[in-house]
């Protein structure tokens, strides 16, 4: 059996340096910026596939309509996304607007 030694506890400093450190890390990032610029690369990943599907068909590369349907789906998809990500910020935005009525 192996017992643990009891430690020191942290001083009321060490705490404050610990909350200034998660401050700090917090203000880097922003959730709904990364939300948002996540889906706009989606999209946009999604459109260069499905163009360079195209263009390979309409080069006699492939000839895989199945690609072409799926990246199609997928481009449209997060197309949907992004507008109804849009659409909540914005029934989002307005709900708390009306708040101050």
């Amino acid at each position: 059996m192996f017992i643990v030694p009891i430690h020191n506890i942290d001083s009321i400093s060490n705490l404050n340096s610990i909350e200034k450190k998660s401050l700090q890390q917090s203000e880097r990032s922003n959730p709904f910026q990364d939300i948002y610029q996540n889906a706009i690369q989606n999209v946009k990943t999604t459109d260069a596939n499905l163009n360079e599907e195209l263009y390979k068909l309409s080069t006699g590369q492939s000839d895989d309509l199945h690609n072409i349907a799926i990246a199609s789906t997928k481009a449209t998809l997060s197309v949907q996304m992004l507008v109804q990500l849009r659409n909540k910020a914005m029934d989002a935005y307005n709900e708390v607007m009306r708040m101050g009525l």
